[in-house]
């Protein structure tokens, strides 16, 4: 196989089609292994920044970004037609799910189509975007092949799930673990060979991209259940006057049959309020309906209701009224320490309280601005004078940097706290700081 050639040698031009979280941390480490990446984006501001070396992604560090695109291994183009150009593409695009979280293949197709239009001899092709076992054998062959090529034969096929989770200082694109299933044996070695010439960590072939597609949507069905179950403890337990974060502590002293999950006001990010219906999506075909996954979504949706109804339950104790009143949101990103709001669920509890006629002001250290449904809000800086005109304060994002927390205890009048992130200070302020 010629492609393992130029693999080894690294003369292979690679591509890299959606310039976002994924694909971008993933051409910055194909160029750093020494590969000249052309990195593809239909948004003209990505592609102007990364062509200034300009980083918009958390996870990729400036100055390495700033080398590559110096030493021309990495600049990025919005013409589609320069694929020709390319020996191995990645496609790493949004795959959203539509008001009736029903799946949106839209950009997977769309690019797998101009990929076809180019496609030539001796060309790997990657899906890394997740979504519903089948997709790449089902949706993207059909397509590919129409070009006269067939896979495993003229081109190579895989699919090799995205793993990235934001903000972790730890694992990063270049050290997780990656999983690839091709659609012949061929297919497979190819993508092996591509991806263990970049990562410094194991990669784990399976038998077909199916799957490998299944593995990312276990990985995160995994999550949303184990939230679900102890968002629902968490509701329990108040019910019953416990501690859920005190009692989560106490059975992770526990080594073995145990893994603590925390409660929280909803599920965010990209994956894991996402990824699982696209299984729930795909069973349906076979007759079958996820019972346990659907009950988790809808638990998790929930949680924002309840974040509301805690804090109404707060303020009518202290014969306060949450219509008219002004509520602080601190943190709307969707995970601490990131400026990611994707799925937040603060945006929802702002929703909620804004039905309730609630003031809503926001503050994050992280995010100057947002919307919702076409509403711009922006956010403030955290000042004593907005923490005492405040007539509650809802903690929706545990930043565990860059905000003065004893000030905010010492100034607030009653806080809310979701993510425990005051929990040091929460014995001793009990009148004052309350826990989902």
């Amino acid at each position: 196989m010629k492609l393992i050639n130029k693999i080894k040698d690294k003369s292979a031009k690679i591509g890299v089609i959606g310039l976002g979280y994924v694909g971008l941390p993933l051409a910055v480490e194909k160029a750093k292994a020494g590969y000249e990446v052309l990195g593809f984006d239909v948004q003209e501001d990505k592609v102007e920044k990364v062509n200034k070396g300009i980083n918009y992604i958390g996870d990729v560090v400036n100055e390495e970004l700033e080398d590559i695109v110096k030493n021309k291994r990495l600049s990025a183009t919005a013409d589609y037609d320069r694929i020709k150009e390319c020996d191995a593409v990645m496609i790493c695009v949004p795959t959203p799910l539509d008001k009736f979280k029903q799946p949106d293949l839209t950009y997977v197709e769309a690019s797998t189509k101009e990929v076809a239009k180019r496609v030539h001899s001796e060309t790997l092709v990657v899906l890394e975007s997740t979504t519903y076992p089948g997709t790449t054998e089902e949706i993207m062959l059909p397509i590919l092949e129409e070009s006269g090529l067939k896979a495993g034969v003229d081109f190579y096929l895989a699919y090799s799930p995205e793993r990235v989770d934001p903000g972790n200082i730890t694992y990063k694109t270049k050290n997780t673990p990656k999983v690839v299933g091709g659609v012949t044996e061929e297919c497979t070695k190819v993508a092996q060979a591509l991806y263990e010439s970049v990562l410094d960590a194991k990669v784990f072939t399976v038998s077909s991209p199916k799957e490998a597609e299944m593995s990312k949507i276990l990985e995160n069905s995994f999550r949303i259940v184990n939230i679900a179950f102890i968002n629902e403890m968490a509701i329990v337990a108040k019910k019953m006057g416990i501690n859920i974060w005190e009692v989560v502590d106490a059975a992770s002293t526990k080594p073995f049959g145990f893994m603590p999950f925390y409660p929280g006001p909803g599920v965010g990010g990209h994956c894991i309020p996402i990824d699982p219906f696209y299984l729930t999506y795909k069973a349906r075909a076979y007759d079958y309906h996820t019972r346990l996954i659907e009950m988790a979504g809808e638990i998790n949706d929930s949680m924002p209701d309840y974040v509301v109804e805690q804090l109404m339950n707060i303020m009518n104790d202290n014969k306060k009224c949450l219509n008219g009143a002004k509520i602080l949101l601190m943190g709307v990103a969707y995970k601490n320490d990131i400026e990611d709001m994707r799925e937040s669920p603060a945006l929802k509890v702002i929703e909620r309280l804004e039905s309730k006629k609630a003031n809503v002001v926001c503050s994050d250290p992280y995010v100057e601005t947002f919307k919702i449904n076409g509403k711009e809000y922006k956010t403030e800086k955290l000042t004593p004078e907005l923490v005492e005109s405040a007539d509650a304060v809802i903690i929706t994002t545990g930043h565990k940097n860059n905000v003065d927390y004893d000030m905010l205890v010492e100034k607030a009048k009653v806080i809310l706290d979701t993510k425990n992130i005051l929990k040091d200070k929460h014995r001793e302020n009990k009148d004052k700081i309350f826990l989902i």
